[in-house]
């Protein structure tokens, strides 16, 4: 009864490692919990907001009062009167500016969480952008700013809302003038990164930068290991929280066999989380789960919204991920191109382990798994034979090697088929010994 906590135990552990956020895969990011954005710095930017907020408001009351005190509104209405107390009371007038000047306050202050959280995620895309992306949005942020202060001589006169249509006319011109120069970096290299010179330069850094995104069969499979301690795997590697869940799941089946599946899971992940940098569960939620249960699922939408790669040995699950244009690594496609080129004429030193399906043919096998299947090798079962390879069929399912045996095996075989038999006399039917 103690087994399913020491699986608990091995996940938390998993989790601990590297400060993951709450199980929950679809809770929003909070970025007060996160280490780049210190109580301190939301403080300062609710209170400049706050305050930009207060002035802003008494403004527009100071304003809006103005325009009431000037006008003509028929007497006897709501308007009319409202006008005659703020002209008859010395002491509204100031009661009025300063409670617009708090309604401003309160709404800045509500806008500021969001665009504050706002921030933090652009800064945290930053972190991951590539170099190129960087100076375009710089050069972009740069030429918008200078429009802007081209017409700047002409918003700043506008009477009373002057400064807030300036800065309306910036921000506008800085997102345009981001957007048109991230749109067109590969048009003004010359001021990128030498790295970035041409499109294709940037695809190895891509690639070492992009996300490597296990799912379940993989981990339990194992040689994920093997392939990420060669190096041939670069890059951050990445274990969603539903899939850490899914081996969890597993590990504590009542059925013996995936019960002892997922936790080999489990302990494969804590080898490589000890030889290898590893993520694990802390950026399930950038992409939006809403209405998929399917793992597989969850993993191609996670791939998409993160650009990453699957790294997975589910044939189904490499399809449905193509057709969606999400980039798998196959490691059973690795495996069968790394297996040794096999040519008809080469001889080979096989056991033969069973009977084939057509008459007279032996089975043999390599030590990768592929199957050769040996003509008259039959009643060979067990012994070690030299064969020669006659044709390799390449399948869907893999490779498999016709071969025979060779020429002084095949004659041993036919003495010792001779051996059983006696001698025919004409006087009576030869039989077979017993």
């Amino acid at each position: 009864m103690a087994e399913p906590n020491i699986v608990s135990v091995e996940v938390e552990e998993l989790e601990d490692a590297y400060g993951s956020v709450p199980r929950d895969s679809q809770t929003t990011y909070d970025p007060s919990k996160s280490s780049n954005a210190p109580h301190i710095w939301r403080l300062i930017f609710a209170i400049t907001f706050i305050g930009l907020g207060a002035v802003a408001g008494f403004q527009f009351g100071l304003l809006l009062i103005g325009v009431i005190k000037g006008s003509n509104w028929q007497q006897g209405s709501f308007l009319s009167y409202w006008k005659e107390l703020l002209i008859g009371s010395s002491m509204v007038i100031p009661v009025q500016e300063i409670a617009f000047g708090i309604i401003g306050g309160l709404l800045t202050y509500l806008l500021a969480a969001l665009v504050f959280d706002r921030l933090i995620r652009f800064g945290e895309g930053l972190k991951r952008m590539a170099p190129a992306d960087k100076v375009a949005i710089f050069i972009g942020l740069v030429s918008g700013l200078l429009l802007t202060a081209l017409l700047s001589p002409f918003t700043l006169h506008i009477p009373s809302i002057g400064v807030m249509v300036t800065l309306v006319v910036a921000v506008m011109l800085s997102y345009l003038g981001v957007a048109a120069a991230t749109s067109m970096k590969d048009d003004i290299r010359w001021a990128l990164p030498t790295q970035a010179v041409t499109p294709g330069d940037e695809k190895p850094d891509r690639a070492i930068s992009t996300y490597k995104i296990l799912d379940t069969n993989v981990i339990i499979d194992g040689r994920i290991t093997d392939i990420c301690r060669t190096g041939f795997i670069e890059g951050p590697v990445y274990v969603p929280g539903f899939v850490l869940d899914e081996l969890q799941h597993i590990a504590d089946s009542s059925d013996a066999l995936k019960r002892a599946r997922g936790r080999r899971g489990l302990d494969i992940l804590n080898q490589m989380r000890s030889e290898m940098p590893l993520i694990v569960r802390s950026l399930d939620s950038r992409a939006d789960y809403q209405g998929v249960d399917e793992v597989d699922a969850k993993l191609v939408k996670l791939a998409k919204k993160l650009e990453g790669m699957i790294v997975t040995n589910d044939f189904n699950l490499n399809k449905v991920a193509e057709l969606q244009g999400v980039t798998v690594l196959n490691i059973n496609e690795l495996a069968n191109a790394l297996k040794p080129v096999v040519l008809p004429g080469e001889e080979m030193h096989v056991t033969v382990i069973k009977e084939g399906k057509e008459m007279n043919q032996g089975i043999a096998y390599l030590d990768d798994g592929t199957m050769i299947v040996i003509e008259g090798a039959r009643r060979r079962i067990g012994e070690n034979l030299s064969v020669i390879v006659s044709s390799v069929l390449q399948t869907v399912a893999g490779k498999m090697i016709f071969a025979t045996l060779r020429q002084d095996e095949d004659e041993d075989d036919d003495r010792n088929g001779d051996q059983g038999t006696r001698g025919y006399t004409g006087s009576r039917p030869r039989r077979p010994l017993r």
